[in-house]
């Protein structure tokens, strides 16, 4: 039997303020980088356009990989990708409660660690893609364990 990998695709989306969208989860008290799962069949950068497009209704194109992320204790590898906006209108679903823009400073306490480090990568050096491998527990766990 073959071993399955999770693989995980988020956008980085900043406007001309330089600000990064994020969107608040509904399942948690949860703000994290428009993404999610990839479907199988999908290339990351495809599932990167559906997922942000599901989340937000942004049509968004990728300009280019930032980093892949290893969760290696989870066999799982996130891609992040920076991505441009080029239609739709911003709209609230079943996933997402809220969209809003965030200057880096402004980003909020409960976003998880693992989306604010890939945010921190980006605006540290944004010519360099980031091979990494994340450890500590999933957002998740730490909202279960109220360190969230």
């Amino acid at each position: 039997m073959k071993h399955k990998f999770i693989i995980g695709v988020f956008g980085i989306i900043t406007n001309k303020q330089n600000q990064v969208l994020l969107i608040h989860r509904n399942d948690y008290d949860l703000w994290n980088l428009p993404g999610g799962g990839l479907e199988t069949g999908e290339s990351p950068w495809d599932g990167v356009i559906r997922e942000i497009k599901e989340e937000t209704g942004f049509h968004v194109e990728v300009t280019k990989l930032l980093g892949v992320y290893s969760k290696s204790n989870k066999d799982e590898i996130v891609f992040s990708f920076e991505c441009k906006i080029i239609s739709g209108k911003r709209t609230l679903n079943e996933e997402a409660k809220d969209i809003q823009y965030f200057a880096i400073k402004d980003i909020p306490k409960n976003t998880s660690p693992n989306q604010r480090k890939r945010i921190q990568d980006y605006f540290k050096d944004k010519q360099n893609i980031i091979l990494q491998i994340d450890k500590g527990p999933s957002s998740i766990q730490l909202i279960k364990e109220g360190k969230l």
